[in-house]
């Protein structure tokens, strides 16, 4: 019996969910944002009270909008921003962007590249032979990405307004590892508390770990999107420079996650990500969640 009350409630909330989904541009943003995490986390979202981390990401996506975040997420526009902060020497070289597929001149680019979609995640295309590239495949996905818009999603305010593009950029490698190291550095209030660190991405070794701005790794799990790894592993050189520049993009800003690469003793900017996995991945133990969530002191807003 318990396993067919188990089934049916899971059948509730998959259909609930797809009901969201199809109404989701005639809902409030309010009530989407409730609906949606009471769906996914199973439970109901406090926003007169956030406290964890979680339940606070949900109240900034509601209240505290600025529209100059919407350049700070648009992958293309972004690099102007850090390289007048920090420098361009560590944004990744971009090599063209474009508003549809087939205006991409693969001629002149390099037999190795990245092409991604400039306003959303997971729209990528890898290319490390440009002769196999598959370009029926690349032009599907890509294409694919740039009619969604993630605010509608979501409700990640910054992405609303977005113009869609995809940006051509230089394929960054890790020598001796089949991925790159993904440094995203937490920070609060424009102070770097956490390092999220995944090791071998896409493949069935990846692992994801976080360690303090000492670089001492902590028990902070979130099982969903990898596994902890079983040893610790030594900071990258430039981690105090990886620190002070997470912290000066994000000097002002409630939350803000900064992503970063180290290849050939060279540091380069990934992205901005204001909203961690939305807000809607849970971590493994409840009290990370409180620990997080007491780290972001709520602006006062007045629309409120």
């Amino acid at each position: 019996m318990a396993s067919i009350i188990k089934k049916m409630r899971a059948n509730h909330y998959h259909l609930f969910y797809l009901l969201l989904k199809l109404f989701s541009r005639v809902v409030s943003d309010e009530q989407y944002v409730k609906w949606k995490y009471f769906l996914l986390r199973h439970k109901r979202l406090p926003l007169d009270n956030p406290k964890t981390f979680s339940e606070k990401l949900q109240w900034l996506k509601l209240y505290d909008r600025h529209d100059e975040y919407s350049r700070l997420v648009d992958k293309y526009d972004v690099k102007d921003y850090v390289a007048k902060l920090i420098g361009a020497e560590h944004v990744v070289p971009t090599y063209g962007v474009y508003d549809s597929f087939d205006d991409i001149d693969f001629e002149p680019l390099p037999e190795q590249f990245v092409m991604k979609c400039t306003h959303n995640s997971g729209s990528i295309v890898i290319c490390t032979d440009k002769k196999q590239l598959d370009k029926d495949k690349a032009r599907r996905i890509l294409e694919r990405g740039l009619k969604k818009n993630p605010f509608w999603t979501n409700r990640e305010y910054p992405y609303k307004t977005v113009k869609p593009r995809i940006v051509v950029e230089k394929l960054l490698h890790q020598e001796g590892e089949p991925s790159l190291r993904d440094y995203k550095v937490l920070c609060f209030g424009g102070e770097a508390k956490l390092i999220e660190l995944h090791l071998n991405r896409f493949t069935d070794h990846h692992t994801q770990d976080f360690y303090d701005r000492d670089w001492h790794k902590t028990d902070i799990a979130q099982s969903i999107f990898g596994k902890v790894s079983d040893k610790e592993v030594a900071p990258p050189e430039c981690l105090d420079e990886m620190l002070r520049f997470s912290e000066l993009l994000t000097k002002d800003m409630v939350h803000c996650r900064v992503d970063w690469y180290v290849t050939g003793g060279q540091l380069y900017f990934g992205e901005l990500t204001f909203f961690d996995s939305s807000g809607l991945c849970p971590f493994d133990d409840e009290r990370h969640e409180l620990l997080l969530g007491s780290w972001i002191h709520l602006p006062q807003v007045a629309s409120k």
